[in-house]
């Protein structure tokens, strides 16, 4: 067991942790630059010069794992146990500068505080131990400083400031919840992952903004600061209703993906055509699952659901030129002596075979659903030119895993700052980066 506490203008956790490291030596010491070292917040990580120039953590590590997500070699495991959050005492009153002015009274949302009077002394705030949740709000609410709230000092903030976390600069190492005494004044968002505050709980005792290793945490108007919650509680309960809805498709996601495939292989549909194909979905749907869905769930599936590709060579019209042999990212065109070309399962659908080709021997269709209003529409498009997919990336819940990275044909793809960018003069728009993409992140844009 470690115990945490603050010296030397070192800020660490003020709960007792217990952490938990192994270092897989053979990894460690392959590694020249050792970028665990320089990631350390507080300093904890030094090297070794003897045996391999190994790394270890000291006694001061509070395990907030930058370390391991900085190693390139997954050499660190770390495992962090935090105990409660510090037990706040009853709110003291100093009744010498309290002027009964009621404002901790109404503050109050348990009613723990009273002013009571009698005939042989003044009248004072008297707070029930039985009924205070220690939340310290009274003491936010006195405007004399009157009440001392436990081991937490509520600060006196010239002009209402209040201390905000900024999203973007926040890199999610989750060090300030670690060392927040008050429950309830750092929350945790479910649809970005990211920290922030609710400043009617915040005691501005300021551990989170010292110890903040990308300093994202930082004082700003009371104003911007219950803007911000109030803005991060809505996206949060927007999130919650979505996700409720995506639990109810979740059970039988693979039925209704399964429906949607087969009406997508099976049906027959004329070039630069539309189908409404709502009722067979909704015979599939009524024969197959239980849910009562609406047209509108099908938001979740469909903007998920990748368009089918078909590329074909037309065999009498094709030269074997070669001019798509030398511009195919997938290298999946070879050329049948002496002619036709032939197109193999390697192929991305990219579509850039099909403007090269002097003889407009290729053929790239796209078949793909579509919402319109309280119908769901089948549409089939033919590709002329260039094709007419565009790839979006949605940052929000991008984890920057970079498995698309790794897997983009033409490089056009790169993370830096754990943000995936895209270069828009390399992208072709194959959903290769679609279908092997593991939260959604990457979609397309027809």
């Amino acid at each position: 067991m470690i115990i945490i506490s603050i010296t030397d203008n070192v800020y660490k956790p003020l709960r007792e942790v217990e952490v938990e490291y192994e270092i897989d030596n053979s990894k460690c010491k392959v590694c020249k630059n050792k970028p665990c070292i320089d990631s350390c917040p507080i300093n904890a990580i030094h090297q070794q010069k003897k045996p391999f120039n190994l790394i270890k953590l000291d006694e001061n590590c509070f395990g907030c794992y930058i370390c391991r997500d900085a190693c390139p070699y997954d050499a660190i495991n770390i495992k962090t146990k935090f105990s409660e959050p510090v037990q706040e005492n009853i709110p003291n009153i100093n009744h010498k500068i309290c002027r009964i002015c009621g404002a901790c009274v109404a503050a109050c949302r348990t009613g723990a505080i009273k002013i009571v009077a009698s005939g042989n002394e003044e009248p004072h705030n008297v707070i029930d131990e039985n009924i205070c949740v220690k939340c310290g709000y009274c003491a936010r609410a006195c405007p004399t400083e009157a009440i001392k709230y436990g081991k937490i000092l509520p600060q006196s903030v010239v002009g209402g400031k209040a201390i905000n976390i900024n999203q973007k600069k926040c890199i999610g190492c989750m060090t300030c919840t670690r060392i927040c005494p008050s429950k309830g004044a750092i929350l945790i968002s479910k649809k970005n992952k990211l920290p922030y505050i609710n400043p009617s709980y915040c005691a501005r005792c300021e551990e989170c903004m010292n110890s903040c290793p990308s300093a994202a945490i930082k004082y700003s108007s009371r104003k911007r600061a219950y803007n911000q919650f109030s803005k991060m509680k809505t996206t949060e309960l927007a999130f919650e209703i979505t996700e409720k809805e995506s639990e109810k498709l979740a059970s039988e996601i693979f039925i209704l993906d399964d429906i949607l495939q087969d009406i997508l292989n099976t049906t027959e549909i004329e070039n630069d055509a539309e189908i409404d194909v709502t009722n067979k979905i909704n015979q599939n749907i009524n024969l197959l699952l239980t849910n009562d869905l609406q047209i509108q769930d099908f938001n979740e599936i469909t903007d998920n659901l990748p368009s089918k590709s078909e590329i074909f060579v037309i065999e009498n019209d094709c030269i074997g030129c070669g001019a798509c042999i030398d511009i195919c990212p997938a290298e999946c065109i070879n050329l049948k002596m002496p002619s036709p070309v032939a197109i193999n399962d390697n192929c991305v659908n990219c579509g850039l075979c099909v403007p090269i080709c002097p003889m407009n021997a290729i053929i790239l269709e796209k078949i793909y659903f579509k919402l319109s209003e309280d119908k769901v529409l089948l549409r089939k498009t033919q590709v002329l030119g260039d094709n007419p997919i565009e790839i979006e990336i949605d940052n929000v819940i991008c984890q920057s895993c970079g498995v698309c990275v790794n897997n983009c044909p033409v490089n056009a793809l790169s993370l830096k700052d754990n943000k995936i960018y895209k270069n828009d003069e390399k992208c072709i728009g194959c959903n290769k980066g679609v279908m092997i993409c593991p939260t959604n992140a990457i979609k397309f844009k027809i």
